[in-house]
């Protein structure tokens, strides 16, 4: 009778403390005067975890703490050499892509900022599912499309400014989606709320994705944008964003007009916004599939991307194709 009676009170206890610790774990989680977990902040998604899994770690799934601290080691090894080395040297390295003579093809190390850390989960791949964490094969319509779009870039790489990507046009910022993927510079996310909106800043050309949750429906399939047309809603307390209507100018990773995004943004901690997408364009992979980075709040505010103004590079890029011509 003792034994049971202890039994059933360490039960009760063990249930209780665990009541307890989620309520006090819900409490943590910041929420808005109207209820809502509070996402509002600069989210810095910078990371050196890849999007796909390299070949070379096959089935491991996550790094251990050491090598996940021996990969930081050596991105802050490397960034600190890349600094000190001299503009005279000309021999091809992984970080600059040398045009001829030498001259940079690209940015130095100087400007990019890709982040010195992996994800907390040390994750080896920022794509979850499928579990080998590699997008997916691409179907033979989506194969077809890549193959069409890579001899036109090779045969007419700038006839005019609309043979250029989205990128080069200042059109869309590289990393800024949707969906949003870790990569170059500029990696923050602004986020504003209210109870019936939410806004998406992204630091890279300042695009603004303006998302109702109010439930009213999508336009209309004939009413195209670049970054899509986006609505929202609560899953519990998770922000669900979905989006339809994207341009078939686009093109992200090759993709179709008829590709949906499903994002999803949780509160995970006062310091941690958990983002996760998953794309589904039966058009270009044989599956869908899903990525997640997590977000940390930054203290600095977003500054300035001026790509439009300063997009002298545009001018280069038609004025050095008709040079190729003469």
């Amino acid at each position: 009778m003792r034994h049971r009676i202890l039994t059933s009170l360490s039960v009760s206890v063990v249930i209780l403390l665990s009541i307890a610790a989620g309520s006090v774990g819900a409490q943590t989680i910041p929420r808005t005067s109207w209820g809502q977990p509070d996402l509002q902040g600069i989210w810095d998604f910078r990371t050196i975890t890849p999007l796909e899994r390299p070949q070379s770690l096959s089935d491991q799934e996550f790094l251990s703490a050491e090598e996940a601290a021996n990969l930081e080691q050596e991105v802050l090894a490397r960034n600190a050499d890349l600094a000190i080395r001299s503009a005279q040297r000309t021999e091809v390295t992984e970080s600059v892509d040398r045009g001829e003579e030498g001259a940079p093809g690209f940015y130095n190390n100087f400007w990019l900022d890709r982040g010195t850390r992996t994800v907390g989960t040390r994750r080896t791949s920022l794509v979850v599912d499928p579990a080998d964490g590699r997008i997916p094969d691409l179907t033979t319509e989506g194969q077809r499309v890549a193959d069409e779009r890579r001899a036109h870039r090779e045969a007419h790489p700038a006839d005019s400014w609309v043979d250029r990507s989205a990128y080069d046009r200042c059109i869309l910022g590289f990393n800024a989606g949707p969906p949003i993927t870790s990569g170059g510079y500029n990696q923050n996310l602004q986020l504003f709320q209210t109870q019936d909106h939410v806004v998406l800043v992204t630091e890279m050309v300042h695009t603004a994705r303006v998302v109702p949750l109010d439930g009213r429906p999508p336009l209309p399939g004939d009413i195209r944008q670049w970054s899509g047309d986006s609505r929202g809603h609560w899953d519990g307390d998770t922000l669900v964003v979905e989006t339809t209507n994207f341009s078939a100018q686009r093109g992200w990773r090759g993709t179709s007009a008829n590709m949906t995004l499903v994002e999803r943004f949780t509160r995970a901690d006062d310091s941690t916004l958990l983002y996760s997408f998953t794309v589904n364009d039966p058009a270009t992979w044989a599956t869908p599939w899903t990525a997640e980075i997590p977000m940390r709040l930054n203290d600095l505010t977003l500054f300035e991307y001026a790509c439009h103004e300063g997009n002298h590079s545009m001018t280069g890029i038609l004025g050095g194709a008709r040079a190729d011509e003469r």
